[in-house]
């Protein structure tokens, strides 16, 4: 993996035909929907946002929940299998943009501001988590809701690819700082799933989940 690239969208474009394959992926998928779902604002979100949406294995099941939902990602191949089920499905209110939002700019291309963003194992992926989140909270209405599933800190033995530039998950504490600092408030946190894999050593290994919710202040 390139050491400047850390989404790596070639990659994903390889892996996208075979992705939804993976059982223990689909079941962290469902988790994450699930827990996505019972933590949304009681006010039906009418412009949402997710971001690192993949193939749509959280996109789809969240979608019915909001009014209008944009699925953004850095992988064409991954945008492509999502909007294959979006057109079988006739889904009416998912639109999907091949973005990276962490380039400077990159959210100015998006419709207004949003009410809800979410997203499930993609914050790892990004170099400047702070950064970023400031980035969101600037792109988000007064009292939207945040909403994000990642890795608590590992092992660094998640990943298959001992290469992969990702940060191996998260402090919990160390997340609420930075969330703090990018100007959200009432943050709260869940597990969410945890994933039992076979790691880089070969070892059947526990990965908890954890989703992280937090609010934009109104004022």
């Amino acid at each position: 993996m390139s050491d400047t690239n850390w989404t790596d969208s070639q990659r994903f474009d390889s892996k996208a035909s075979e992705w939804d394959a993976n059982a223990v992926r689909a079941a962290l998928g469902d988790a994450v929907a699930r827990a996505i779902a019972a933590h949304m604002p009681v006010k039906r979100p009418e412009n949402a946002l997710e971001f690192g949406c993949g193939t749509g294995l959280v996109t789809l099941k969240v979608s019915p929940r909001c009014g209008r939902l944009t699925a953004v990602d850095t992988s064409e191949g991954m945008l492509g299998m999502l909007n294959e089920k979006i057109a079988a499905a006739s889904v009416p209110n998912v639109v999907t943009h091949l973005l990276d939002l962490t380039q400077e700019g990159a959210a100015a291309h998006l419709d207004g501001n949003f009410d809800f963003v979410f997203s499930s194992m993609t914050l790892h992926h990004i170099p400047d988590t702070g950064a970023f989140l400031s980035q969101l909270n600037g792109h988000m209405s007064p009292g939207a809701t945040l909403a994000i599933a990642d890795l608590d800190a590992e092992d660094g033995l998640f990943h298959d690819d001992a290469t992969e530039k990702v940060h191996h998950g998260f402090d919990r504490k160390a997340l609420q700082s930075k969330l703090e600092q990018a100007g959200f408030e009432n943050i709260s946190f869940i597990t969410a799933h945890v994933v039992e894999k076979r790691n880089r050593e070969g070892r059947i290994a526990p990965y908890p989940v954890f989703l992280v919710t937090a609010r934009k202040p109104k004022a």
